[in-house]
């Protein structure tokens, strides 16, 4: 499938890189060629200067052929334009990055009907939303809903006090509706197999029914932790200012640390409850403790510097906040922030491209989430009439060893499979994929 991307920042950067590795034929266009260089050096795509909102470019033959194109330049307008002249030269499908926070809440409907885009990205929202289900999940270090809500993703760390460690999977007693899908460990994914353990310290990816996965992850809370009350927000972007708003409608009090003080004004009379923001500097030690660093539940670190984020993140713990949440926007500098104790990392950019993987590799695969950096991928995919994977045991089938198939959807009911599971065509099956065997596993299921 060819795919043309306009717009070589770091979101456009992060989906050419995906799709290539999917084995798709990605160009990317950017009218600044120094954009380019990172993609050139280092990207197995083909590389374009020119005017993505231009005529003239869209009338290029590598363009003008495209199945796909994806406008993700720092301007919403070109990216609007951009997909309504790609529509008009006989390109089916759009994607447009949308960040105006009104386009998306006000007026996404109409964005969609009148301006010819099929998919509209906003890498904040989609962060903000994020935090959010995390946040509300105290254990969680991730959660994701697959199947329309009826399985979830669990993520959560092995601590010393933990029963699970050291037990062969095979001998482990896990709730029923709960399976033990993936283990991160020393910076790589393991699928866990029968003779496997969980090692204290190792992040742990659970996958079951939602009410079973909410039951199980009370037991990774401490027995003295309290329902979520307070959250300190430093830096007061679109995220920020998105995700406090969502935690002030659910009754929690959030403290919003912004040192722009415009933005402060701009943002004061938004905030639900009794909320609040202050015109400071989050790495102002004496701030922090003064504001309450310490009573806080949660830290989350959303400045536009990952270096920033990560040093008021050891900042809080030092001072006593329970968990830290930071965002960054290198998602090589993933492994470091956790490996020094910050509890939640997110990339916008990552669960932004996940959207676009979804959407991309449509027509089987209804959702795709993507885990610890893009080592692994949770994917959401419909059999297939004549997949290779359906009729037949999943014991009898020799899947690659690189996935694991966690559960299975049929006519709206949820069950964990076994090797016995035969799935059907239509079943709605979620997969754990380790990096780089995504494309091979969608053709047991019958995607191409």
């Amino acid at each position: 499938m060819r795919v043309v991307i306009v717009g070589a920042g770091k979101l456009g950067y992060t989906i050419a890189d995906l799709l290539s590795r999917d084995n798709h034929e990605v160009i990317v266009i950017d009218k600044d060629e120094s954009q380019l260089v990172a993609v050139k050096n280092t990207l197995d795509v083909q590389t374009m200067t020119a005017n993505g909102a231009s005529p003239v470019t869209m009338e290029d033959p590598d363009v003008e052929g495209a199945d796909i194109f994806i406008a993700v330049t720092s301007i919403d307008e070109v990216n609007l334009i951009a997909c309504i002249l790609a529509k008009k030269h006989g390109i089916k499908h759009t994607i447009a990055r949308v960040r105006d926070m009104e386009f998306m809440t006000e007026a996404g409907d109409y964005l969609k009907e009148n301006f010819d885009t099929d998919l509209m990205l906003n890498p904040e929202l989609i962060a903000a939303n994020e935090i959010f289900r995390i946040l509300m999940t105290p254990a969680a270090l991730n959660v994701d809903d697959f199947a329309d809500g009826k399985v979830r993703l669990f993520e959560a760390k092995i601590k010393p006090d933990s029963k699970l460690p050291d037990i062969p999977l095979k001998k482990l007693k896990l709730p029923a509706g709960v399976l033990a899908g993936l283990i991160f460990r020393d910076r790589r994914m393991i699928i866990p197999h029968g003779d496997d353990v969980f090692k204290i310290g190792d992040n742990a990816y659970f996958i079951g029914f939602p009410d079973a996965i909410e039951k199980f992850s009370s037991k990774f809370v401490r027995q003295d932790s309290k329902r979520l009350e307070r959250v300190m927000i430093i830096g007061a972007g679109r995220i920020g200012r998105t995700l406090a708003v969502m935690l002030g409608k659910v009754g929690v009090y959030v403290k919003i640390i912004e040192k722009n003080p415009d933005v402060c004004r701009e943002i004061a009379g938004i905030l639900p409850g009794e909320s609040i923001v202050l015109n400071g500097d989050g790495t102002n030690i004496d701030l922090l403790k003064q504001e309450g660093v310490a009573a806080a539940d949660v830290v989350v670190c959303l400045t536009e510097d990952d270096k920033l984020n990560l040093m008021i993140a050891l900042l809080a713990k030092h001072l006593g906040a329970k968990k830290t949440v930071v965002r960054i926007y290198r998602t090589e500098y993933s492994d470091l922030i956790e490996t020094v104790g910050i509890d939640v990392v997110i990339s916008a950019r990552l669960l932004s491209a996940g959207e676009v993987l979804a959407f991309v590799r449509r027509g089987g695969v209804a959702r795709v989430s993507i885990l610890e950096g893009a080592r692994a991928e949770a994917v959401e995919v419909i059999v297939r009439e004549g997949a290779e994977v359906a009729g037949k045991k999943l014991m009898e089938v020799n899947l690659p060893k690189s996935c694991l198939v966690c559960a299975f959807v049929r006519n709206n009911v949820a069950a964990i499979p076994n090797g016995h599971t035969i799935l059907m065509p239509g079943d709605r099956t979620i997969l754990f994929c380790l990096k780089g065997s995504t494309q091979e596993v969608m053709e047991w299921f019958g995607v191409n």
